[in-house]
Formats: C-alpha cells, structure tokens, sequence
C-alpha cells in the first residue's frame, strides 16, 4: 500500500469510527427516553466532513479504560 492509500484508509476508519460512536450513545439516549429507535439513525455530515465538534465529542481520545 502507498502511503496515500494507508492514509485514505486511516481516515476512511476514524469516519467510520465517529459515524458508530455517534450512533450508539443516540440509541441508548432514544431507548432511555423511550423514543423510535429510527433516531439513532440520524447522521447528516456536511460534504462528507464531520462537524469539528462532532469529531471532538465522538472521536477517540487519548484516555482507555482499564
């Protein structure tokens, strides 16, 4: 793999990644409040870039759990 293709391949993953986590914490917040589960499907990036915020609340961090 070139470089190019490591890196679109890295991105690709970190989207997708922010993408699930967003759409996880959704579902649980819709089925605590007892609403349709179809609102966790909601994901409305602009031109296909994440919302710098979005990426900052959902992306990975540098803490794991233990």
């Amino acid at each position: 793999m070139s470089i190019q293709e490591k890196s679109r391949a890295l991105m690709v993953r970190q989207y997708q990644q922010v993408k699930n986590r967003q759409q996880s914490m959704l579902m649980r917040a819709a089925q605590e409040l007892g609403l349709p589960e179809e609102l966790s499907h909601y994901w409305h990036p602009i031109q296909g870039k994440i919302d710098p915020t979005t990426r900052m609340i959902y992306g990975s961090s540098s803490a794991s759990m233990s």
